[in-house]
């Protein structure tokens, strides 16, 4: 008797039936070029990418692991057309950048008209270093936006004290925005807030609100890293109690998925209320919780818990390629974003307990601070591996 031959389930294309978009935290102009990119969107689904100056400094300065300068070399002819024209190199940098990620947006097109425009975007980062200035962070979201030229990219703007008021504006203008270090409920709530007010001041000028998307990317790992670190230096210390270890251990490796189921519950709230109802009445679509960081730092843990435990509807989770190949692997699909709320509430909650006392706005703030560093860094270092790529490729 002849066997059949099962097909293996496809756990990304499952995700999406549960409500979830599955994006990309990854471009690079060889995954462009090689159609690598058009087949994880047409066959895998993905049906975003988002881009970070960390990702773009691995893509241009070569990642050793592909070999010496691997990827660099895609990006020679175009440098060198850009010294040739006498840019300068930052106008260099653009110009590499706006074209890997017109070509990505060309590619994710379909999906952007299949999901009537909720789907199918690159977020590109304005650049990290005016994160503090929210006027200069305006007039670059409204020139990235302008200069890339398609519809369905999104800008993405730190949630911070002075990226929020230059969210409200930008979404005011008709602009796609990806609201990114989130890693506080409150600092969710405050970004949902910008959304609204955006929204409501682009409708006061009677202009159409149905064309605009957002999300909140909201981090995990790093949050649980950081958390786990402060714990282990505590057990380190010892601690005579058993009871009091047992305290410990139970948090480790736990706070970035209730902090982000709690996010979500507060997600449920704004669009219960009647200010999101009345935005949702002329066409407006909701800024779905993007779920960041999504790797897996500790080997411990399963590679894709940051997969497994928050599917649910209106979410977006973006994977780095080794997160994507895993989840293909082993997923264990199913709605889980709202299982286990309470659970999630009693170990923030626990936070608290004098035998664990962690201060978890503390941690909050150190993350935010730490985040904006982590974008600026591999930024000044890309700048500074290609203002050496163009004096090298400059005619003496």
């Amino acid at each position: 008797m002849e066997g059949t031959i099962a097909m293996a389930t496809n756990h990304l294309q499952e995700i999406k039936q549960y409500g979830q978009s599955i994006w990309m935290d990854n471009l690079t102009r060889d995954i462009i070029q090689s159609g690598e990119l058009k087949n994880l969107v047409e066959n895998q689904g993905i049906s975003g990418i988002t881009s970070n100056p960390a990702i773009f400094e691995k893509a241009m300065s070569g990642d050793k692991a592909q070999g010496a300068n691997a990827n660099n070399a895609i990006y020679d002819a175009d440098i060198e057309a850009g010294v040739r024209a006498g840019l300068p190199t930052y106008k260099i940098y653009e110009s590499l950048v706006f074209a890997d990620i017109r070509s990505a947006a060309d590619i994710l097109r379909p999906a952007y008209e299949a999901s009537n425009g909720l789907d199918g975007y690159v977020s590109i980062e304005v650049p990290p270093t005016i994160a503090d200035d929210t006027q200069a962070t305006i007039n670059e979201a409204r020139r990235y936006f302008q200069e890339i030229g398609r519809e369905n990219i999104m800008i993405k703007i730190p949630g911070t004290e002075s990226g929020l008021p230059a969210v409200e504006q930008v979404i005011a203008d008709g602009i796609n925005v990806n609201i990114t270090l989130l890693f506080s409920v409150q600092s969710y709530i405050n970004t949902a807030a910008a959304y609204l007010r955006g929204l409501e001041k682009r409708l006061a000028e009677d202009k159409d609100i149905s064309k605009i998307a957002s999300v909140a990317s909201f981090f995990l790992s790093r949050i649980d890293s950081n958390i786990d670190a402060k714990i282990d230096a505590k057990l380190q210390r010892g601690v005579d109690d058993i009871n009091v270890e047992a305290k410990l251990r139970t948090v480790k490796g736990k706070v970035a998925i209730a902090n982000a189921k709690i996010a979500y519950q507060e997600y449920k709230q704004i669009i219960k209320s009647d200010r999101w109802q009345a935005l949702a009445a002329k066409g407006a679509k909701v800024q779905r919780l993007l779920w960041a960081s999504t790797s897996t730092k500790d080997p411990n843990y399963s590679d894709v818990m940051y997969v497994d435990e928050l599917i649910g509807r209106d979410t977006v989770n973006t994977l780095p390629p080794s997160t994507i190949a895993a989840c293909l692997d082993h997923c264990d699909v199913g709605d889980r974003v709202e299982t286990r709320v309470e659970e999630a509430y009693q170990l923030i909650e626990s936070l608290k307990d004098p035998d664990i006392n962690i201060d978890i706005n503390a941690v909050m703030d150190e993350l935010l601070i730490e985040g904006i560093d982590k974008f600026v860094q591999p930024f000044k270092s890309l700048m500074n591996s290609l203002e050496n790529k163009v004096k090298l490729l400059s005619p003496v």
